[in-house]
């Protein structure tokens, strides 16, 4: 099992505040960090994507404001993460540069991965940063943030992530080792080493968090892996307390699988097949339907006529001249922008439009091909 995260190839890992943070001083876990930092690039150097969903920005900044121990009111919280957002990416920053690796920061909200238009644009980001050999470093954005920041967990937020950019892997470090069949401190307590379906049974056995930093628990893990293996990747649970934490998963370390049960592809093929409903057609001539069938884009030069009223990122039907639905996919283009480049070739796009879109109207990646 181990093999799995050091055969990935693309790993999204999240790190909690009480990993990162030192409780005592309120500083950076520094040795700890460049322990991880190697081993990002270690996955790396084996080809791997890696992104980062990293916690700490509120632990770090309230401490250089001096706020009071305990719970602390909205508007601190959203001061706290403002000041410490600045230290979190610097240390990432410096602990990625040390391997020569370059940290993007990305601050995202739940919103931004539910509404259409602003996850296509972080997705759009993402990718951005990966082809770039960059390491996203994503955190939710507290400063702005207040529903998120109340019951909000990075555990939840990774999956969303993960999910986004076809993740193969997920990696939460935690401060337990695995998942239990009770709390791990209770005597009867067993270590579930893999969760092949995650049942009423399964879900009975969460609990609540004993961190006094973070604001996740063994609940919002499960519902990360329901998110995660749902979208094709598999999760693992693991303490992230020892230096190089993700080599001791590798090495074969005490850790908990969710494994998934399709690939980051096919599971979402299956999600635009079958789980969005089409607001428009894309009506496309016999080139591009014999393109569509050799796992081709669908290109604008192909298309005759669209149909309906859609945003980009809606879900179209492709149909033949006949009438025949071929297949579904998400549309590249508003619907007002894709009637102004049907029939024409892809490089007269910014002449048309007025700014640089993509060159196909439904890239082969977010098309499917349905049966005849």
């Amino acid at each position: 099992m181990s093999s799995r995260l050091s055969s990935a190839r693309r790993v999204v890992i999240k790190i909690g505040s009480a990993l990162l943070v030192e409780a005592a001083s309120g500083e950076v876990k520094r040795a700890w960090l460049d322990s991880l930092a190697k081993d990002i690039a270690g996955l790396k150097a084996a080809g791997a994507d890696v992104l980062i969903v990293s916690s700490g920005a509120i632990a770090l900044g309230r401490r250089k404001l001096s706020l009071k121990v305990g719970a602390l009111k909205l508007e601190e919280k959203q001061a706290a993460a403002a000041v410490g957002q600045i230290a979190l990416a610097q240390a990432w920053a410096n602990a990625l540069g040390a391997e020569g690796l370059a940290a993007g920061q990305v601050l995202l909200t739940l919103t931004d991965t539910e509404s259409r238009r602003r996850y296509l644009n972080a997705r759009a980001t993402l990718f951005t940063l990966l082809r770039q050999t960059a390491i996203p470093v994503i955190n939710e954005n507290d400063t702005v943030a207040t529903s998120e920041i109340r019951y909000g967990d990075n555990d939840r937020l990774a999956a969303r992530v993960a999910s986004m950019v076809s993740a193969d892997c997920l990696v939460l470090l935690s401060d337990v080792d695995g998942f239990y069949t009770a709390s791990p401190t209770a005597k009867n307590a067993e270590l579930i080493a893999e969760v092949a379906e995650i049942t009423p049974e399964i879900s009975a056995m969460a609990g609540g968090s004993d961190s006094d930093v973070g604001s996740g628990g063994m609940i919002t893990k499960l519902e990360a892996a329901r998110i995660a293996t749902s979208a094709g990747a598999s999760m693992v649970i693991a303490s992230g307390h020892p230096l190089n934490p993700l080599q001791c998963i590798i090495d074969g370390g005490t850790c908990s699988w969710f494994t998934a049960a399709a690939t980051p592809a096919a599971a979402r093929k299956r999600w635009i097949a079958g789980a969005l409903t089409p607001v428009g057609r894309i009506i496309v001539d016999g080139g591009a339907e014999a393109a569509l069938k050799k796992d081709k884009s669908l290109l604008p030069a192909g298309v005759t006529a669209v149909e309906g009223r859609f945003s980009r990122g809606d879900t179209v039907s492709i149909v033949t001249l006949g009438g025949k639905e071929i297949a579904r996919g998400l549309i590249a283009y508003d619907c007002g922008d894709a009637e102004k480049i049907i029939g024409r070739q892809s490089s007269e796009i910014t002449s048309l439009l007025g700014f640089s879109g993509r060159d196909e109207m439904v890239h082969r990646d977010d098309l499917v091909l349905l049966g005849s």
